[in-house]
Formats: structure tokens, sequence, C-alpha cells
């Protein structure tokens, strides 16, 4: 498996995705962008990780999402220890 890096292409969509101005635009450009599904599970993983970062139990996040209890302990590894993009983003609306 090829390790991914980020680079030109990669760049140039988040400049774009920081270009949207309203929900409703964010809504036509990831619908066009991505399958329903994939929208869902961006959905799901971020309602998520928005209970982990509250301190919810993983099973009562299992229960309230109907997700597994395998899928929030991937998302709370994420939150816990990936890039710090989860924690930036929920500490900037927490601080609000």
């Amino acid at each position: 498996m090829i390790p991914f890096k980020f680079g030109p292409k990669t760049d140039d969509l988040f400049e774009t995705i920081l270009k949207l101005e309203t929900v409703k635009e964010a809504e036509a450009f990831f619908r066009d962008l991505c399958t329903i599904d994939e929208i869902k599970s961006m959905s799901e993983r971020w309602e998520i990780a928005k209970l982990v970062y509250k301190g919810l139990p993983y099973r009562k996040i299992s229960d309230k999402l109907n997700v597994s209890t395998t899928t929030v302990s991937r998302v709370a590894l994420w939150l816990n220890n990936g890039e710090g993009g989860y924690k930036a983003v929920l500490d900037k609306l927490n601080n609000k």
C-alpha cells in the first residue's frame, strides 16, 4: 500500500472548500463531489467526534447514533492520536 501524502491536488481541494460561504454552497459542492454514502460516513464520524470530545461513554454514543463501538473507537483514536484536526475545530467551536 502506497502511503498517502498531501500535495497540490489536495491543497487545491482544501483551498476550494475554504471558499464556500454558506451551508447551501457546501451541500451542493459536496453532493457533486461525493457519493451519498461518503457524505453520510463523514457526517457520522463528525457526530461521533463531537460526542467523544464531550466525554460521553463509547457505549452511549454507539446506542445514540446506532453505530458500532468499533466505529466509535476508531473515531476516538483519530481524535486523540491523529493529526489534531478534529480537536482544532472542536476547540474553536467550543470557544465561541
